[in-house]
C-alpha cells in the first residue's frame, strides 16, 4: 500500500495541511485513540500520536503533564502499535508518530520501524535524532516505507536546512520558536520572516508547529507554510474538559474551526 502521507501530498495543491496531535495514553489509551477518529471526521489530514517519555526536552509543561499520566498508566511502544492497527479498522488518516529516541533504541531501531510499519504508521518524528546521525534509522524507513519528518528551527543553518530538506522523505516539520512546545497568544513579524524564509529554502512541503492555539494564529502562519500542527492547545482542551464526551466534542469544535480558517 502506498504510503498515506505521500497519497495526500499529492492532492494537497494549494490546500493546506492541518495535523492535530495527541498524546497516546492520555487521558487514557481508549480516548486518546478515540481522539484520532474525532480528528480525521473533522478535518485533519495527519495526526501526530505522541509516544510519552520521561525527558521529553522537546515538549512544554502542558505534553508534559500528558506524558506524565500516561505513563503513569504503564503506556508503553507495544501498546501504541496495537492501538494503531486497532484504529486502522475505522480509519485511513495518515498517523505519524512523534516521539524521543531512547524508547525506539531499547525497542530496537529496525524492529521499531518494521512493527510502526506494519501496524499501519505512515511516518515518524524524532526530535532528538539529529539528521547527520541518522543513517540506520533513514535505511530503515525507507526499507519500510516510513516518511522521515526532520525539524528544521530559527537557529538551523542554511547548510543544515538544506541536509534536512534531502534527508526529509516527504515534509518538514518547521519550530517556529526557540524553546519548547506550548500555545502562544500571537507570533511576531521574526516568525513570519524566518518561515517566509523556509518558503524560499525548502524544495518539500512544510508544516509549522510550537505555539499554534487558535484559528487566528493557523491562519498567520499558513501564509507562509503548507500546514500547521496544534498539540497544546489541544492537550489544554482535553484537560479543562469536565468529562470524556465533552472532550471529544471540544476537540471536534476546536479542529473544525481550525479547519474553517485554512480553507
Amino acid at each position: 500500500m502506498t504510503n498515506r502521507i505521500r497519497s495526500r501530498l499529492d492532492k494537497l495543491g494549494k490546500n493546506k495541511l492541518l495535523v492535530p496531535f495527541f498524546t497516546a495514553g492520555y487521558p487514557d489509551m481508549k480516548t486518546s485513540f478515540e481522539f484520532v477518529r474525532v480528528a480525521a471526521d473533522n478535518g485533519a489530514d495527519f495526526v501526530e500520536l505522541g509516544m510519552p517519555f520521561s525527558d521529553p526536552l522537546a515538549d512544554g509543561p502542558l505534553i508534559q503533564h500528558s506524558s506524565h499520566v500516561a505513563l503513569q498508566q504503564g503506556t508503553n511502544l507495544d501498546q501504541i502499535l496495537d492501538g494503531v492497527s486497532q484504529l486502522r479498522k475505522h480509519t485511513n488518516v495518515p498517523i505519524i508518530l512523534m516521539g524521543y529516541y531512547n524508547p525506539i533504541w531499547s525497542y530496537g531501531e529496525e524492529r521499531f520501524l518494521r512493527d510502526a510499519s506494519a501496524a499501519g504508521v505512515d511516518g515518524l518524528i524524532i526530535p532528538d535524532l539529529p539528521v547527520d546521525e541518522a543513517h540506520t534509522y533513514s535505511a530503515a524507513i525507507r526499507k519500510y516505507d516510513l516518511s522521515a519528518i526532520f525539524l528544521v528551527a530559527p537557529t538551523s543553518t542554511p547548510d543544515r536546512i538544506r541536509l534536512i530538506d534531502r534527508r526529509s522523505t516527504d515534509f518538514i516539520y518547521a519550530v517556529t520558536i526557540t524553546g519548547v512546545t506550548g500555545a502562544r497568544t500571537q507570533f511576531d513579524t521574526d516568525t513570519d520572516r524566518y518561515l517566509g524564509d523556509l518558503a524560499q529554502r525548502l524544495k518539500k512541503p512544510f508544516v509549522a508547529g510550537f505555539g499554534v492555539s487558535s484559528p487566528e494564529s493557523a491562519r498567520r502562519l499558513c501564509h507562509n507554510a503548507n500546514g500547521v500542527v496544534i498539540g497544546s492547545a489541544l492537550v489544554s482542551i482535553i484537560r479543562e474538559a469536565r468529562s470524556k464526551p465533552a472532550s471529544l466534542q471540544a476537540v471536534g469544535g476546536f479542529l473544525r474551526r481550525i479547519r474553517s480558517a485554512l480553507d
